[in-house]
C-alpha cells in the first residue's frame, strides 16, 4: 500500500487528481457566533505547503486540496452516513478510513466539497499526535449553527 500512498503525491497526482485548490474562502476558516474554542485554539491553514507550528497542534482549515490530501495520506475516502440524507441532499459527512463501518457510502470529492462548502463548515483535525504518531483525528465544525 505504501507504493499507492506515494501515487498521490507529486507530478504523479496529476494524472490521478486534478488540484481541488482552496475552495470558495481561499482555504480561511468560517467564522460566526458558534465558532468552538477549539476552532478559536487552533492553527490557521490555507495551503497544503502549511506546516503545524508543532506535534499534536490542532489545525483548521476550509482548504480543499489541504482536507484531500490529509485524508488520503491517511487513506481516507469520502463518504456520508446512510440514513441521514434531507431528500436528494447527502446527510452527516465522513472520511472513511477503512474501519468496516457499514453505514458510510462512498461518494466523490466533488459531492463532499459541494455539501461542506454549502453547510459552510471548517474543517479542524490533526496531522500528528503529540506523541509524534500519525493522527486521523478531524471534526467538521459549523460556526453559524451549535448542531453542527
Amino acid at each position: 500500500m505504501a507504493a499507492d500512498k506515494d501515487s498521490t503525491k507529486g507530478s504523479g497526482d496529476a494524472g490521478r487528481h486534478d488540484d481541488l485548490g482552496p475552495g470558495p474562502d481561499d482555504g480561511k476558516i468560517r467564522q460566526g457566533p458558534e465558532s468552538s474554542k477549539s476552532l478559536k485554539y487552533s492553527q490557521e491553514v490555507t495551503s497544503p505547503e502549511d506546516e503545524p507550528e508543532r506535534e499534536g497542534r490542532s489545525l483548521a482549515t476550509t482548504h480543499h486540496e489541504v482536507i484531500r490530501q490529509w485524508a488520503e495520506e491517511r487513506e481516507g475516502v469520502p463518504a456520508t452516513v446512510e440514513g441521514t440524507e434531507h431528500g436528494d441532499h447527502l446527510g452527516v459527512l465522513r472520511i472513511d478510513f477503512g474501519g468496516g463501518n457499514d453505514k458510510l457510502r462512498h461518494i466523490s470529492w466533488d459531492e463532499w466539497f459541494d455539501t461542506f462548502d454549502s453547510r459552510k463548515l471548517n474543517f479542524i483535525y490533526q496531522e500528528q499526535r503529540s506523541d509524534g504518531q500519525q493522527s486521523n483525528f478531524f471534526r467538521l465544525e459549523n460556526p453559524n449553527r451549535e448542531d453542527a
